[in-house]
């Protein structure tokens, strides 16, 4: 697929949004992605999936990861896709963890998904938490990097599409200036 046709099923699934709105950080956006309504869709899940899945092969990996909440249905969707095994990590006293009998064997080879990268942050935690088992990330995958292309993994990072995303300080907003009020949308509070 390209950029065009990725660009309109995000659009046609709600994952694409404009409007005013106010982001975790605090910050102001006229644009904000909520990848989560892409998996309502299983033939655009698939879809998107697969786009992943082809950029990811070539580097021969044994477990496919995702941070819960929204690297969860991506990272099973991927591994499905390249016979792997699907895990998540979640956090647990704001420390991400692997729960619910889940392993990784020392020495595997690891490749992180999520559903959109700003920051990389849950994804850098999950990579920790990887590494700390003595195995190694051997990429990183996303729908949408949204980092503005500052996301560095120390490792190769594939993603389906880039969106770029401007994002203002609340007294410098010119949404805010023309009267606009922001939304909060999301599922993380605000730090």
């Amino acid at each position: 697929m390209n950029n065009k046709e990725i660009t309109e099923i995000l659009i046609k699934c709600d994952v694409l949004l404009e409007g005013h709105f106010l982001l975790t950080s605090g910050k102001h956006s006229n644009k904000y992605l909520q990848c989560a309504k892409l998996f309502q869709y299983p033939e655009y899940s698939e879809a998107i999936s697969t786009e992943i899945a082809d950029k990811l092969k070539k580097y021969n990996a044994d477990v496919i990861i995702g941070p819960a909440i929204g690297g969860i249905i991506l990272a099973y969707e991927v591994a499905r896709q390249m016979g792997l095994k699907a895990l998540f990590a979640e956090r647990e006293n704001g420390v991400m963890k692997l729960r619910r009998g889940f392993e990784i064997k020392k020495g595997s080879r690891v490749i992180v998904v999520e559903d959109v990268v700003t920051t990389g942050g849950s994804v850098k935690e999950v990579i920790a938490l990887v590494e700390s088992i003595g195995s190694s990330v051997v990429a990183v995958g996303s729908v949408i990097d949204r980092s503005n292309g500052l996301a560095d993994f120390m490792c190769p990072f594939e993603n389906v599409i880039r969106v770029d995303v401007e994002a203002f300080d609340a007294d410098k907003c010119p949404l805010c200036k023309s009267g606009s009020i922001p939304y909060k949308p999301g599922s993380r509070k605000m730090q």
